[in-house]
């Protein structure tokens, strides 16, 4: 087996203050020596120049940054724009999604698909850039049915995508069965893991709601029951996401991502009892 890919995931901060806790954060979390660290791009790119910002940032630390890029509200100029700002910096490496469309906002742009946009990335750059892409283990949200969903997977990785990152579960038989059916379809990119540590049941469980991230019933049953019980929480959520993730690495994952929310505690301590 390749090596596998264990990467942690930012997003740009609002303030100063915001900024330096994120240096801090990256601080602790530069000593696990992770493959890369991604940073998110806000809706319509709302985000486009404090990604920036914070990709150059990574970068002059010594660390492997690999920015988001997402093609809704997007124009083929201003991708290009940013995709020669990256180059000029160096940058080899870069997420491409569909994105969310900002509320009020009726115009997708010129892209309307993450495939559109790999098409583009590879037709303006050719192999300069590493690409990833998302990969929905429970269905994207917004998907048809689930057949239409692993044809848009698979057209996204027939425009010329590395790899992919899944968007967080907490049921490792979502993922493995994924899997097995990409195989089944002559996807043969890794197919990364993506991995949400617990810390806050109401926070989880909007987010949740929000991307589609099913919390099994059982699990969320007995995170209700710890009501804001949060050291109670972070305990429990710590055994098992650590079970889950010794799992996938035992079923021959290619890796982990950690959705790390700007803060370093849990992901670190996922990392250690991981071995990584």
């Amino acid at each position: 087996m390749s090596e596998r890919i264990y990467s942690m995931e930012f997003f740009p901060p609002k303030t100063a203050e915001g900024a330096a806790k994120l240096r801090e954060t990256r601080r602790q979390l530069a000593q696990l020596k992770p493959k890369f660290f991604s940073v998110t791009f806000g809706a319509g790119g709302s985000t486009r120049d404090r990604t920036l910002e914070t990709v150059l940032e990574i970068q002059a630390e010594g660390q492997a940054a690999a920015p988001h890029l997402s093609c809704i509200g997007s124009t083929r100029e201003n991708i290009r724009d940013i995709l020669e700002t990256y180059k000029a910096n160096g940058i080899r490496h870069i997420v491409a999604l569909r994105g969310d469309q900002p509320s009020g906002v009726a115009d997708p742009g010129e892209f309307r698909y993450a495939n559109e946009l790999v098409a583009f990335i590879r037709a303006e750059t050719g192999d300069w850039f590493d690409i990833e892409v998302a990969a929905y283990p429970e269905v994207h949200p917004q998907a048809r049915n689930h057949d239409d969903d692993l044809r848009n997977f698979k057209r996204k990785v027939d425009a010329g995508a590395n790899a992919a990152i899944t968007q967080y579960f907490f049921n490792a038989d979502a993922y493995l069965y994924f899997r097995d059916e990409c195989e089944a379809a002559g996807i043969a990119i890794p197919i990364v893991p993506g991995i949400m540590p617990i810390s806050n049941y109401g926070q989880l469980a909007r987010f949740s709601a929000m991307c589609g991230a099913e919390i099994p019933r059982w699990l969320a049953k007995k995170l209700e029951n710890y009501y804001d019980d949060n050291a109670a929480i972070k305990a429990f959520g710590l055994d098992f996401v650590t079970g889950m993730c010794e799992r996938l690495l035992a079923a021959g994952a290619p890796g982990l991502h950690f959705y790390t929310l700007n803060q370093a505690g849990l992901t670190s301590t996922l990392w250690q009892r991981l071995g990584l």
